[in-house]
């Protein structure tokens, strides 16, 4: 397999405070990959180092060899936590933001996953629940033709009727060259999408794997392992 991003010796403190401690991780193409953790283990701080919203304090993070910044962020989706569109906003014009910023963007797959869930484009923000922002903005997320699409929290604030939706989305909007790596806490609803996970707690990366190696060799799901190794 191809390598998409590596980690070398890679730390980051906020001041006294260590999120991320010299980890070493390789992510190769064509996989969808649970990053899992208990809060505060340093999901988000990974995923921002990815997208180059904060720089390492040690080591070196590299997407196809190249330290972030303008060129990795044309070959890298990214889904924040939290919701950043303006309220004002209407649906059309999240779609003009994304064609005029990203070369990737495609507008009428944007468009057609905005009917399936009954999204019309004059609709503002303002009148969307929560949960409905949310699908609107995974929609940009993964109708861009990106590499590595990091998505933090994806299914954390909708409704479990649309869970199966979004996670469709999620595995059919993505082309088999590129990686999915996606930071959740409700780890049964997306085990099945999974091909790999990645167990960090306390700055510290506890376990790499297979889905299919920790069905084996444990004899058990992702999720009981999960709370094993953590004791949820």
């Amino acid at each position: 397999m191809e390598q998409l991003l590596s980690c070398h010796n890679l730390t980051k403190r906020y001041g006294y405070k260590t999120a991320l401690d010299s980890i070493n991780l390789t992510i190769e193409r064509g996989r969808i990959i649970g990053l899992l953790g208990p809060n505060g283990s340093g999901k988000t701080t990974l995923i921002k180092l990815i997208n180059g919203l904060l720089a390492p304090t040690e080591g070196v993070l590299l997407i196809n060899g190249e330290i972030p910044g303008p060129e990795t962020k044309k070959v890298v989706s990214y889904l924040p936590e939290r919701t950043y569109f303006n309220s004002w906003m209407k649906v059309t014009d999240i779609l003009n933001f994304f064609c005029d910023f990203y070369s990737d963007f495609d507008r009428n797959r944007a468009i057609e996953m905005l009917h399936r869930l009954n999204i019309d484009e004059k609709d503002r923000l303002s009148s969307m629940s929560k949960g409905t922002k949310e699908k609107v903005q995974l929609i940009m997320v993964m109708s861009r033709d990106a590499d590595l699409y990091c998505l933090d929290e994806p299914i954390g604030g909708v409704d479990p009727a649309a869970r199966d939706y979004i996670l469709q989305t999620i595995i059919t909007n993505y082309n088999e060259r590129a990686s999915v790596l996606i930071s959740t806490h409700l780890i049964s609803d997306i085990e099945n999408v999974l091909d790999d996970v990645i167990f960090i707690q306390n700055g510290h990366i506890r376990l790499t794997a297979s889905v299919d190696e920790i069905r084996e060799q444990e004899g058990k799901s992702v999720d009981a392992l999960f709370r094993e190794v953590f004791r949820c």
